[in-house]
C-alpha cells in the first residue's frame, strides 16, 4: 500500500513516464503498445488522484514534499516540491480524469493517424506540464509548469503541420501567450525584489506589511509611488490574461481548434486555459491586500464573459462555438476572483471542465460521424442516426446554459450570485454583463443542437449516407463525463453545506475574506432571475431554427453590419494585424534580406564557401596533369627548402 507522498509522487510523475515511453521507444515497442503506455499511467494517476482528494479534503491535510534543490543563484534560493492541500487536490481530480478520458478517447478518434504515438506523447506531457504547475511549491516551480503547458499546447494545436493553418494557429498561441508570459515573469521578479523570496508560503506570510502605509508599501518611480502589491497582482494577471485567453489576449483560443478535437478537449476543459485562474486562486492572498488590481481582474473578466458570449451566437463552426463558449465561461471565473470569490471561481472551473469537455468530445464524434465536417450549415436531421452522440450533447448544452439541476446551475448562481452580494460598482457590472452573457449562452448551445441535429439535413446524399455513430471506444469514455455533468454541482454543493460551508473544506488554501453565507444575501428575484434569461435563450433559439427558421436569415439582412461584426469577432484579428503583425513580418522580411543573406551568410558560411571554392580553383590550375611541370615545382620546392635550412644554420643572405 502506497504512502500519501508516494502516492502525490506517483500522481504527478506517471504521465511523464507515458511520454517517455511512447515518445523514444515507439519504434521498438509498436504503436498499440506505445497508445497502451500513455493510457494506462494516466488511468493510474487519475485514480491516485481519487484518493489524495479524498484524504487531503478528508482530513483537512497541507502538504509539502520536497523532491530536490533546483536553483540556487546569489540570493535567490528555490527548492523543487510538490505543494498539495484542498485547492491542487481538485486541480489533481480534474485534470487527470479529463486527461485520462482523453488519452482513450484519442485511442480511436487518432486511429487513422500515422502518427498517434507521438500524438499520445505529447498529451501525456501535455498532462505533466500541468500537473506540475498545479503542485508547484514557489513562483519558479509555476512558471516551470506555466512555460511547459505553453510549449506542449504548440505542439499539439500545430500537430497536423502539413496544414498551414495549423501551424498558423500554433505560433499564435505561442507568440500571444508571449506577451501575457512576459508581464508574468516580471511579476515574479518583483515579488523576489520586494520579498526576497518566490517560495508561496514567505511571500503570503510577509505581504501584510505592504498593504500598509510604510515605506515598504510603494516604489518611488519617476517621482511617483507606485503600490507595491498593485502593481505585482497587475503584472501577474497579465500573464492569466494569456493563458485564460481573456479580453485583448483572447485572439489564439478560437484558432487552437485547427489542431485535433481531443486537443481542444483538454485544453478548453482541464489544462492550459485553467492555468490563470487557479494562479488567481494560488495567490489570493497577495489579490486580497491589491484592491485596483482585483477591480482590473472583475471588469476584464465580466467583458470578455459578454464579448466572447456574443461571438459565439453567429459562427457556424461547431468547435468555434464550444470554443468562444469557454472563453465566456472563463470571464465568469474571472470576475469571480475579482469579487473575491475564489471558492466559486474554482467550483465553476471544476464543473465546466467536465461538461466542456463533453461538448469538445461530443463535438468530436458529430465530426467523425460528418466525414470530418465541421459547418453546422451543413448539417441537419441527424440525430436519429447518433442518439448516443444526441443525447451526450444535450446533458453537455444542459450542464453549460445553467439549467436545474445540472453542473453548471450551481456553480454559475453562485458566481452571480457573489458579483451581486459584493456590493461594489464593480460587483454590479459583473453581475449584470454576467446575465447578458448567460442569455447567450443559453441562445447559443440551443442554437448548435438544433442546427447540428434537427431540421431538414442538409449535408449531401453521399455524406448522410455515411453518417454513424462513434465506436465505443470513443463513447464509453464520455460516461464519467456525463457524470461530472449530471452531478459534479450538486455534489459540490451539498458538500460543502455537509462540511460546514467552504471555510472548513478550504482550510486556509484560499483567502476567503466574505463567508459563504454572504453569497446568499441576494433578493430572491435576483436567485430566480438567471432561470428566466436561461429559459428565454432557449426559448428565442426554438423560435429561430425550430419554428420560424427564415427569422435569423431576415435579421442578417436587416442588421448585416453587426452580423459582420460578430461574425469577424469584432475585428480583432484585423486590427491586431494591422498594429502588430505586419510590422513584424516586414521588418522580418527585410533583416532576413539584408542581414540574415548578405551579412551573416555573406561573411558566415557563404563567405567561406566563396573563398574556398575560388582558392580551389586557383590551386586546381597547378594540377596540370604533364609529368615535367610536377617535377619542376618539385624542383623548385627543393632549392627553397634547401636554402632556408643554410639561412637557419649559417645566417647566410639569401
Amino acid at each position: 500500500m502506497l504512502s500519501l507522498n508516494e502516492l502525490i509522487i506517483a500522481t504527478v510523475f506517471l504521465p511523464l513516464f507515458g511520454a517517455l515511453v511512447s515518445g523514444l521507444f515507439v519504434r521498438k515497442i509498436g504503436d498499440l503498445r506505445a497508445q497502451i503506455m500513455t493510457c494506462t499511467p494516466m488511468v493510474l494517476s487519475a485514480v491516485f488522484a481519487l484518493i489524495i482528494f479524498l484524504r487531503v479534503t478528508g482530513y483537512g491535510l497541507s502538504l509539502d514534499i520536497p523532491v530536490s534543490d533546483w536553483i540556487v543563484s546569489g540570493d535567490l534560493v528555490s527548492r523543487w516540491a510538490l505543494k498539495v492541500d484542498t485547492l491542487t487536490s481538485i486541480m489533481l481530480l480534474l485534470v487527470t480524469w479529463v486527461a485520462a478520458i482523453v488519452h482513450i478517447y484519442s485511442v480511436g478518434y487518432m486511429s487513422h493517424d500515422d502518427h498517434k504515438p507521438r500524438f499520445m506523447s505529447y498529451l501525456s506531457l501535455f498532462t505533466f506540464g500541468m500537473l506540475m504547475l498545479v503542485t508547484s511549491d514557489n513562483f519558479i516551480q509555476l512558471f516551470f509548469g506555466w512555460e511547459a503547458v505553453g510549449l506542449c499546447s504548440y505542439l499539439l494545436i500545430g500537430f497536423w503541420f502539413k496544414k498551414q493553418t495549423a501551424g498558423a494557429a500554433a505560433m499564435k498561441a505561442f507568440i500571444v501567450n508571449r506577451v501575457g508570459d512576459f508581464g508574468f515573469a516580471l511579476g515574479i521578479a518583483a515579488i523576489f525584489f520586494a520579498f526576497g523570496s518566490v517560495d508561496f508560503n514567505t511571500v503570503f506570510a510577509t505581504a501584510t506589511a505592504f498593504h500598509a502605509d510604510t515605506p515598504e508599501a510603494s516604489w518611488i518611480v519617476f517621482g511617483l509611488h507606485v503600490p507595491v502589491l498593485d502593481t505585482i497582482c497587475l503584472l501577474l494577471f497579465m500573464g492569466a490574461m494569456g493563458k485564460s485567453a481573456q479580453f485583448l489576449l483572447h485572439t489564439w483560443l478560437p484558432d487552437a481548434m485547427e489542431g485535433p478535437t481531443p486537443v481542444s478537449a483538454l485544453i478548453h476543459a482541464a489544462t492550459m486555459v485553467t492555468a490563470g485562474v487557479f494562479m488567481l486562486a494560488r495567490c489570493s492572498p497577495l489579490f486580497e491586500l491589491a484592491p485596483t488590481a482585483l477591480m482590473v481582474v472583475t471588469y476584464v473578466g465580466a467583458i470578455t464573459a459578454i464579448f466572447a458570449a456574443s461571438i459565439g451566437l453567429v459562427q457556424n463552426d461547431i468547435k468555434r462555438v464550444i470554443a468562444y463558449s469557454t472563453c465566456s465561461q472563463l470571464g465568469y471565473m474571472m470576475f469571480a476572483c475579482g469579487v473575491s470569490a475564489y471558492d466559486a471561481a474554482i467550483f465553476h472551473l471544476f464543473t465546466h471542465g467536465f461538461f466542456k469537455a463533453l461538448l469538445f468530445l461530443g463535438a468530436g464524434s458529430v465530426i467523425h460521424a460528418m466525414s470530418g465536417e465541421q459547418d453546422m450549415r451543413k448539417m441537419g436531421g441527424i440525430w436519429r442516426k447518433i442518439p448516443y452522440t444526441y443525447a451526450f450533447m444535450w446533458i453537455g448544452s444542459l450542464a453549460l446554459a445553467g439549467v436545474p439541476y445540472f453542473a453548471g446551475y450551481f456553480s454559475k448562481d453562485a458566481i452571480l450570485e457573489a458579483a451581486f452580494a459584493a456590493g461594489s460598482t464593480h460587483g454590479y457590472v459583473a453581475y449584470a454583463l454576467g446575465l447578458t452573457a448567460a442569455f447567450m449562452t443559453a441562445f447559443y448551445s440551443w442554437r448548435l443542437l438544433f442546427m447540428t441535429f434537427h431540421g431538414a439535413p442538409r449535408a449531401s446524399d453521399e455524406v448522410m449516407s455515411h453518417i454513424h455513430e462513434s465506436p465505443p471506444i470513443m463513447l464509453l469514455p464520455l460516461l464519467p463525463l456525463v457524470f461530472g455533468a449530471l452531478f459534479a454541482g450538486a455534489i459540490g454543493f451539498y458538500g460543502w453545506e455537509i462540511l460546514d460551508h467552504a471555510s472548513s473544506f478550504w482550510n486556509g488554501a484560499l483567502s476567503l475574506p466574505h463567508s459563504e453565507e454572504g453569497h446568499h444575501h441576494v433578493p430572491l428575484f435576483m436567485e430566480a432571475l438567471p432561470l428566466f434569461i436561461v429559459a428565454a435563450g432557449i426559448a428565442l433559439a426554438w423560435l429561430f431554427y425550430i419554428k420560424r427558421p427564415e427569422l435569423p436569415i431576415m435579421l442578417k439582412m436587416r442588421f448585416g453590419g453587426l452580423y459582420r461584426f460578430l461574425l469577424n469577432k469584432w475585428y480583432f484579428d484585423e486590427l491586431y494585424d494591422r498594429l502588430f503583425v505586419r510590422f513584424a513580418l516586414s521588418e522580418g522580411r527585410l533583416l532576413w534580406k539584408f542581414w540574415d543573406t548578405k551579412v551573416i551568410d555573406g561573411l558566415g558560411p557563404n563567405g567561406v564557401a566563396l573563398v574556398s571554392r575560388i582558392v580551389a580553383a586557383r590551386t586546381s590550375q597547378l594540377q596540370t596533369g604533364y609529368l615535367y611541370h610536377y617535377a619542376f615545382a618539385m624542383l623548385i620546392g627543393l632549392m627553397l627548402l634547401v636554402g632556408w635550412l643554410i639561412w637557419a644554420v649559417v645566417g647566410w643572405p639569401l
